[in-house]
Order: C-alpha cells, then sequence, then structure tokens
C-alpha cells in the first residue's frame, strides 16, 4: 500500500474531527480548516490509490513477460 494512501487516511479523519468540532462550537475557521484538511486528505488518498494500480499493473506485466520468456 502506498505511504500516500495512509496519510491521506489520516487527513481525512484529522479533517473530518476538526470540521465537526468548528461546527460545534460555532468556529468558522476550525471548521474551513477541517474541510480543507479532509479533500487534502481525499487528494492524497487518490494519488495513493493510483501507485498502487500502476505498481500492481506493471508488476503482472512483468510476470506476464517472464512467464512468456521461460
Amino acid at each position: 500500500m502506498d505511504k500516500n494512501t495512509v496519510s491521506g487516511g489520516v487527513d481525512k479523519a484529522k479533517g473530518a474531527v476538526k470540521e465537526t468540532v468548528g461546527k460545534a462550537v460555532g468556529n468558522d475557521r476550525m471548521r474551513a480548516e477541517g474541510a480543507a484538511d479532509k479533500a487534502k486528505g481525499e487528494v492524497k488518498q487518490t494519488a495513493g490509490k493510483v501507485a498502487d494500480a500502476a505498481r500492481d499493473t506493471v508488476n503482472r506485466a512483468s510476470d506476464t513477460f517472464n512467464k512468456a520468456t521461460k
């Protein structure tokens, strides 16, 4: 699993907490920071998933090539 997948999940969770607390206490800045953290986490997670998919594709192609050339 790519490190961005994990890091993005952490950012999303942190953002959700910040956003919820900001809403609960009426702090618009904290709510906005939480929403931004969630968005940043979403982007990181997506990048991590793309990297994982690319790595898996390369590994499958390499395995197929190695089997074909034996």
